[in-house]
């Protein structure tokens, strides 16, 4: 459990930034522990109006926290560790040891580690950008020189923002095609069953109230069902799903109907690829130490 204590700095006050500072604050964080730096006016004095926070510059805000977080754009990850490891080279040795952690996209943990001081424990994190709302889920991966109570440490930071899995840094460019990417194929197949409800006959905006609720509804089904079977030991998760979707299907009925056509439309291919496509294209963009 994070300490209370801890002072947190997260370097970036844009959407993601911004939403991991909201759910700090709500999950009973004090607003004097937290800092963010800014580089933009406007978004400064946005966020310290709303949130009483102190917002400053890169070097400001490292200097006295525990926990350096990273959110920017990964075209400016350079500059930004430019300046964090400045502030780092400075640091009094005797001082407690900072963890730095990344949610920038596509940057490696063995990045920071070649310009941060040697040894500097460095956490990955991939979000999604249901964080925003305080529903999303974030995949936590530890670099080279963190330990395991900073990997725990810095997930009880984000769960603040939904849930958090532990995966290895490997493992980053598949999450990010399924849960990074994944709110757009979510999104894509709201648009589509919308569409499918205006041409059976439906108003649109009955059909999007429909669909919308609809998948909500079934999302907080499964949910429910996960939670129980994590509670008894996290047995045959995978499958949980398939018997969720097998208990809405009659034999011969409309559902079975339905779900032939999407069988036969090759809709399980059709995702396989595309998650495929975003792992690749996430590894094309990835940035590390070389």
């Amino acid at each position: 459990m994070l300490s209370p204590m801890s002072r947190i700095a997260i370097i970036g006050g844009g959407s993601m930034g911004e939403a991991l500072l909201s759910g700090l604050l709500r999950s009973g964080r004090q607003v004097k522990d937290m800092v963010v730096a800014e580089k933009f006016p406007d978004r400064a004095k946005f966020l310290s109006e709303k949130y009483s926070v102190r917002v400053t510059s890169v070097a400001d805000a490292v200097e006295n926290a525990d926990y350096v977080v990273v959110s920017v754009k990964p075209t400016d990850v350079e500059p930004v560790v430019d300046e964090i490891a400045e502030v780092a080279g400075r640091a009094d040795t005797d001082t407690a040891e900072q963890v730095y952690v990344t949610i920038a996209a596509g940057v490696s943990t063995a990045y920071y580690e070649s310009k941060l001081p040697a040894g500097a424990p460095v956490i990955r994190v991939m979000p999604n950008t249901p964080i925003l709302v305080g529903g999303g889920v974030s995949a936590v991966a530890a670099g080279r020189f963190a330990n395991a109570d900073q990997l725990k440490e810095v997930s009880s930071i984000f769960d603040a923002v939904g849930g958090v899995i532990t995966v290895t840094e490997s493992q980053l460019d598949a999450v990010t095609a399924v849960s990074g990417s994944g709110p757009a194929y979510f999104f894509l197949m709201i648009e589509a069953l919308v569409d499918a409800g205006v041409d059976a006959g439906l108003s649109r905006a009955v059909a999007t109230n429909l669909a919308v609720h609809t998948m909500a509804g079934s999302a907080a089904m499964l949910l429910e069902r996960l939670d129980e079977i994590d509670a008894a030991g996290g047995a045959a998760l995978d499958t949980t799903a398939a018997q969720l979707r097998a208990m809405v299907t009659s034999p011969a009925g409309t559902t079975a109907a339905g779900l032939r056509e999407l069988e036969r439309g090759g809709l399980r291919a059709t995702v396989a690829n595309a998650v495929q496509a975003a792992k690749i294209r996430s590894e094309q963009l990835g940035i590390t130490s070389e």
